[in-house]
C-alpha cells in the first residue's frame, strides 16, 4: 500500500514538473473555490433571518478565522524558505555533480589519449580469451584495425619464448620473441588480472614493451664476457705453459749454480757462480710476482681459513729476512703485542706474502739503521695492525698513491736504481682487500715509511699455543746495545712483561750502573766489540746471574765454545720473544756458553739432511736431460739411490720389474709433462696396477713448473701424494723425502 502511495505521489510530481501551467492553473482554481465557498456560505448563513446574527460572535469568528488564515501563511511561509534552502543546497550539490562529472570525463579522456599514445603494448583479454581492449601500440604491431581485434583471439607470432617469473602479488613476468613487419623483436610481458567493472569478471591485462635493444645488449654483454672470460682463461694457460717453460730450464739454472757452489771454487768462479744463482732467483722472482698478478686479474685468488700462531709467523718472516738485512748492515726485529690472541684464524700463506713484499722492500730502500715489524690490536674489533716501519729513503707525497698501481714505482730513478717490475705493492693491496683489510701509507721523503696492514682476524679456539709471557715484575734487566730497532723493541717487550728496564748504549755508563742493584740479567750486544762485550761481562759477573750475550748469526763463527766466558748464554738476533723469556728464566749457573739449550740454534744453519734421512730407493721420471742429472746428483748427495727414467713408458716399466723383481722403489718422484706418456697417466696406471693386485702403495710426488692450481689437482685426482714445484729447492727436497714417513701429502 505504501508502496503504491509513493509510486502516485513520483507520478503526480513528475507530470506536474513536465507541465507546470497546468498545475498552477489547478492550485489557483482550488484556492479560489476554497476562499469563494467560505465567504459566501459565512454571509449567507449571517444575513438570514433565522442566523441569530450577533455581531460580537461573529467578530470573535472572524478573528479566529483570520488567526487561522495567519498561522496557516506563515506555515506556508517557514515551509517554502526551508524548501527554497532544500533547492539552493540541491541546486549547489547538482552543480558539483555536473562540475564533478565533467572532470571525471576530461580524467578519462586524458587517462584514454595517455592509454592510447603510450610505446607500451596493451591488451586485455576476458576469461574466454576474447580481446576486449586494445591500445593503438598493439594495433601498429598487430597491423590491424581495433574493430578487427576487439572481440577476437588474435595472437601475436611467437618466436621465441623466454622463462616466466612470477611476482608474490600474482603478476607474472616473462620474455617473448616475435615476428614483426620490421624483423623479430623482444617484448617483456607484465601479465595480471584486473577488474575493469564492479560485478563483472576479473579480465587478463597483458603489458608488453619492445625491449629488443636491451636484450641485444645484454646479449653483446654475455658474449663479451664469455669472450673475456675465454680471453683470461687462455692468457692464464699462456703463463702456465710459459711459466713451465721457463722454469724447467731456470730449474737446471739454479740447482746447476748450487751443486757449482757446493765444489771447491776460487773465489773469481764463486763470484760468478754466485752472480748465475743470484740471476736465477731475481727471475724466479719475477715469474712468481706475474703468476700471482695473472691470478687475482682473473678472480682466482682463493683464501684459506684456518688457524696459525701469529707470533710465529711475524718471527718466522723476521729470520727469513735477517741475511739479506744483515748483510746490508740492518737491523730488522718484530714484536708483537701480547694483548693479542696467541693463534688467529686466517690465510697465513697470503699474509706472509703481503708481509714480505713490504719488509722486502722496506730493507731493499733502506740505506741506514733498519726495519721493523710491529703487531699490534686494530682501531676494530677483531682486527689486527701489522706496521712495516723502516729508516729508508722515505716517499714523496705525489708518489703515495700511484706506488699501488701496477707497474709503478716511486720515480725512474728508484725504478733503475733498485729494480723491481713495481707489481709487488699492487698485488699485496688486492690480496688485503680481498682479506677485507686495508693498508695505508704514512711517509716523509728522507725520513723513512710505514706501511700499515689493518686485517680482521678472529682468535682461534684450537688452543695448540703454548707460550706465555714470564712474569718479570720488580726484576732489573740492562740492556746493552746501541741505540737501534732491536734494542727499543726488546725494551718494550721486557716492560711488557714487568721488568724494569734500563737501556744503555755506552760501555762505560753500563759498567758504573752495575753496582747500583742487582741485576736479574745484563744482555750485551756484540755489536759493542767483542772484547768489549766481553769485559763488560766479566764486571757484571758479581751483580747478574744471567749475562747474555746478543749477536747476529753471521758472528756465530767467532764464538769458541772451550774458551772460558763470562756469559751466561746467548741469543741470535733478530730476538725470538720465547728464546728470550727462555733465557730469563733459566735457572743457570754455569760459567759457559757452551751448554747452551736447543732453543737458541741458529735457524740458518741447519743440521745436514744427509745425516737425517735414511737411504730411499727414488725412481725419477724426468724428460729433461739437465734437469734429470741435477735430480740424480742432489739424491746422490742427499745419501738416496735414484734410478732416471726419461718418459712415463720407461718409468712404467722401471716401476713394474722392481714390484716384480721384490725390491719396490721406496718413492717415484714424477715430472707431470713427457713424451709418449705423461705424469699424470703413468700414476693412474700404477695406482690402477697396486689396486688389482692389492700390493704396498708407493708415494708419488709431482715434479712440475706448472703454477695453476687446477694443475695441482689434477695430480692429486691422479693419485699423487703431493708435488714438488721447479726449480727444486734442495732443503724443500730434502725436507719432503725426511717427512715423507709422517705423511703422504707433502707440498713444498
Amino acid at each position: 500500500m505504501a508502496k503504491g502511495v509513493f509510486r502516485i505521489k513520483v507520478y503526480f510530481r513528475r507530470f506536474a514538473r513536465r507541465f507546470p501551467w497546468f498545475a498552477f492553473v489547478i492550485r489557483s482554481f482550488v484556492m479560489f473555490s476554497a476562499a469563494f465557498g467560505g465567504a459566501y456560505g459565512f454571509i449567507s448563513g449571517s444575513t438570514s433571518k433565522d442566523s441569530g446574527y450577533d455581531p460580537h460572535s461573529f467578530a470573535i469568528g472572524a478573528s479566529f478565522l483570520f488567526a487561522l488564515a495567519c498561522v496557516a501563511l506563515a506555515t506556508m511561509s517557514i515551509r517554502m524558505r526551508f524548501m527554497g534552502k532544500r533547492m539552493r543546497k540541491l541546486a549547489a550539490h547538482n552543480d558539483a555533480l555536473v562540475d564533478r562529472n565533467w572532470e571525471l570525463k576530461e580524467a578519462e579522456e586524458r587517462a584514454r589519449s595517455l592509454f592510447e599514445a603510450q610505446g607500451d603494448l596493451i591488451v586485455i583479454r576476458d576469461s574466454e580469451g576474447c580481446i576486449t581492449f586494445v591500445n593503438d601500440a598493439y594495433c601498429a604491431l598487430a597491423e590491424q584495425q581495433r574493430e578487427a581485434l576487439i572481440g577476437s583471439r588474435f595472437e601475436l607470432t611467437l618466436l621465441e619464448q623466454g622463462d616466466i617469473a612470477n611476482e608474490p602479488n600474482g603478476t607474472s613476468v616473462h620474455d617473448q620473441k616475435i615476428a614483426t613487419a620490421t624483423g623479430p623483436r623482444w617484448i617483456a610481458w607484465r601479465e595480471g588480472l584486473v577488474r575493469i567493472d564492479a560485478g563483472q569478471p576479473a579480465e587478463l591485462q597483458c603489458v608488453g614493451r619492445d625491449v629488443t635493444d636491451r636484450t641485444q645488449t645484454e646479449r653483446a654483454l654475455s658474449e663479451a664476457r664469455d669472450h673475456a672470460n675465454a680471453a683470461n682463461h687462455a692468457k692464464s694457460r699462456f703463463l702456465a705453459m710459459a711459466s713451465h717453460e721457463i722454469r724447467t730450464p731456470l730449474n737446471g739454472i739454479l740447482g746447476m749454480s748450487g751443486l757449482l757452489l757446493d765444489t771447491p771454487l776460487t773465489p773469481e768462479q764463486t763470484t760468478y757462480a754466485k752472480a748465475v744463482k743470484t740471476s736465477g732467483d731475481a727471475l724466479l722472482s719475477l715469474i712468481e710476482e706475474l703468476l700471482d698478478y695473472s691470478k687475482i686479474e682473473a678472480g682466482k685468488i682463493d683464501l684459506e681459513h684456518r688457524p696459525f700462531a701469529l707470533a710465529g709467523l711475524i718471527e718466522d718472516i723476521t729470520e727469513l729476512l735477517a741475511p739479506r738485512a744483515q748483510a746490508r748492515n740492518l737491523e730488522i726485529a718484530a714484536y708483537v703485542d701480547e694483548r693479542l690472541p696467541l693463534q688467529v684464524m686466517g690465510d697465513a700463506a697470503r699474509l706472509r706474502q703481503v708481509l714480505l713484499n713490504l719488509a722486502g722492500n722496506a730493507i731493499k730502500f733502506t740505506a741506514t739503521g733498519g726495519v721493523a715489524l710491529i703487531v699490534e690490536p686494530g682501531i676494530w674489533p677483531n682486527e689486527i695492525s701489522f706496521l712495516v716501519r723502516d729508516t729508508g729513503i722515505g716517499i714523496a707525497p705525489d708518489a703515495q698513491q700511484r706506488i699501488f698501481r701496477e707497474f709503478e714505482q716511486a720515480d725512474e730513478g728508484t725504478a733503475r736504481h733498485y729494480g723491481g717490475t713495481g707489481l709487488g705493492l699492487s698485488i699485496s693491496e688486492r690480496i688485503v682487500k680481498r682479506m677485507n683489510g686495508r693498508i695505508t701509507l704514512q711517509s716523509k721523503l728522507g725520513a723513512g715509511s710505514t706501511f700499515e696492514v689493518s686485517i680482521p682476524l678472529a682468535a682461534s679456539d684450537s688452543g695448540t699455543a703454548t707460550f706465555m709471557p714470564p712474569d718479570l715484575t720488580g726484576l732489573s734487566v740492562m740492556l746493552v746495545a746501541p741505540q737501534t730497532i732491536e734494542a727499543s723493541l726488546t725494551a718494550l717487550r721486557l716492560g711488557r712483561w714487568g721488568a724494569q728496564t734500563c737501556t744503555v748504549s755506552d760501555l762505560a755508563v753500563a759498567q758504573a750502573l752495575l753496582p747500583e742493584r742487582p741485576w736479574h740479567a745484563v744482555m750485551i750486544d756484540r755489536a759493542l766489540g767483542a772484547d768489549a762485550a766481553e769485559r763488560l761481562a766479566d764486571a757484571a759477573i758479581p751483580y747478574a746471574l744471567r749475562r747474555i750475550v746478543l749477536f747476529t748469526p753471521a758472528m756465530r763463527h767467532e764464538l769458541q765454545p772451550t774458551t772460558p766466558s763470562a756469559f751466561t748464554g746467548y741469543l741470535v738476533k733478530p730476538l725470538r720473544a720465547a728464546s728470550l723469556a727462555a733465557r730469563l728464566t733459566l735457572q743457570t749457573d754455569s760459567p759457559t756458553i757452551a751448554t747452551d739449550d736447543p732453543l737458541d740454534l741458529d735457524p740458518a744453519t741447519p743440521e745436514p739432511a744427509e745425516a737425517m734421512a735414511p737411504s730411499l730407493s727414488i725412481l725419477v721420471a724426468e724428460d729433461n736431460e739437465i734437469n734429470a742429472l741435477l735430480m740424480r746428483s742432489l739424491l746422490t748427495r742427499l745419501g738416496h739411490k735414484p734410478v732416471v727414467t726419461t718418459n712415463g713408458d720407461e718409468a712404467l716399466e722401471s716401476w713394474l720389474a722392481s714390484d716384480s723383481a721384490g725390491t719396490p722403489y721406496d718413492l717415484v718422484l714424477m715430472d707431470i709433462q713427457m713424451p709418449k706418456l705423461d705424469g699424470i697417466e703413468t700414476t693412474k696406471r700404477i695406482r690402477a696396477r697396486e689396486a688389482g693386485q692389492r700390493v704396498r702403495r708407493t708415494p708419488i710426488l709431482a715434479l712440475t713448473a706448472n703454477a695453476l692450481v687446477e694443475d695441482r689437482y689434477a695430480c692429486f685426482e691422479a693419485g699423487m701424494d703431493g708435488f714438488l714445484m721447479k726449480p727444486l729447492d734442495r732443503d724443500k727436497l730434502a725436507e719432503a723425502l725426511k717427512g715423507l714417513a709422517k705423511t703422504r701429502h707433502v707440498a713444498a
